[in-house]
């Protein structure tokens, strides 16, 4: 059996017992919680690799479990699983602190082709902690600072991620779906505009108030953080 340890955080039942089927499977050992507060019991007492999350769930919903976990400093890649597909619920998900959404219903070879993607990740070692700079904007991997100015910027951890990824990439420009695989390990869905709203996040904090634009747009191609257009 392998060791690495799912933790499936569903109020249904039968979907529930079809998701720990299908890990355990696949060689995964699997545990169910049915409400978000059995959920954050569970996770600060024993040690699981990856958190299948839904949403609409009795006593804590899925976004409060999420928040809770991150407030306790619970970096295990978590995965929303839900029937709340619009670009609205996905941006909640996400700024509550999950690494993934995937809408209800769904194929079970796609949801263990997140699960995978996400333990590939955590277990990829950080690049060690460095400050870049761009014009005047200044973004520290190691305190997960963002200057423009000198001045602080917060940032929700998605929109850091993007950052980082664009000033990583400074200069070259980006498709949407290489930040899809690399900042949500997701398949570009060109249905979906959340990397657009995330990009008009950024933009919001670090141009609106400065002359200088950094974040660029280049039309049928992606974004590209530089100096000056």
């Amino acid at each position: 059996m392998n060791s690495t340890k799912v933790l499936i955080i569903e109020d249904e039942p039968k979907v529930a017992s079809f998701i720990k089927k299908g890990l355990e499977e696949n060689h995964y050992a699997a545990e169910i919680a049915y409400d978000g507060f059995s959920a954050i019991n569970m996770v600060l007492k024993d040690n699981y690799n990856a958190i299948i999350l839904d949403i609409n769930l009795p006593i804590m919903n899925g976004y409060e479990v999420c928040r809770k976990l991150r407030q306790n400093n619970i970096d295990i890649p978590i995965l929303m699983l839900t029937a709340l597909g619009t670009t609205e619920d996905k941006l909640t998900g996400f700024d509550s602190g999950a690494d993934d959404y995937l809408v209800k219903p769904f194929e079970f070879r796609e949801l263990l082709a997140r699960i995978k993607a996400l333990l590939k990740r955590n277990q990829t070692p950080n690049q060690a902690g460095a400050i870049f700079h761009v014009a005047d904007l200044e973004l520290n991997t190691h305190s997960k600072t963002v200057k423009r100015n000198n001045i602080k910027i917060d940032l929700t951890a998605k929109e850091f991620s993007l950052l980082e990824f664009l000033i990583r990439n400074k200069g070259r420009v980006i498709s949407r779906s290489e930040l899809a695989e690399k900042i949500w390990d997701i398949t570009f869905d060109t249905g979906t505009n959340v990397i657009d709203v995330y990009i008009n996040f950024l933009r919001k904090k670090i141009d609106k108030d400065y002359p200088v634009k950094l974040i660029h747009t280049h039309i049928g191609m992606g974004y590209v953080l530089k100096e000056a257009e």
